[in-house]
């Protein structure tokens, strides 16, 4: 998996909780994938372990990891 130093150094550091199988998952099979105004892009996954949904943003190449947290507002039905 790709990822940004600002993800290596501050997601992970700030959210030792997340796992990196997730944001791999997130790549793959997302249940929402939206693109931002800047060209990055959005995907949510549901993290069962965790009973929660994961917010992934990967740069315009679609593959590299940027950020990552829990979204609280993300409802599955909001696709």
């Amino acid at each position: 998996m790709k990822t940004t130093r600002y993800f290596e150094e501050q997601i992970l550091r700030k959210r030792p909780y997340l796992k990196r199988e997730w944001c791999e998952r997130a790549i793959r099979e997302p249940l929402k994938r939206q693109t931002q105004e800047d060209g990055r892009i959005r995907l949510w996954i549901r993290v069962p372990e965790l009973g929660k949904f994961l917010r992934v943003v990967v740069l315009e190449d679609g593959e590299t990891v940027h950020n990552a947290f829990l979204d609280r507002d993300f409802k599955e039905d909001s696709r």
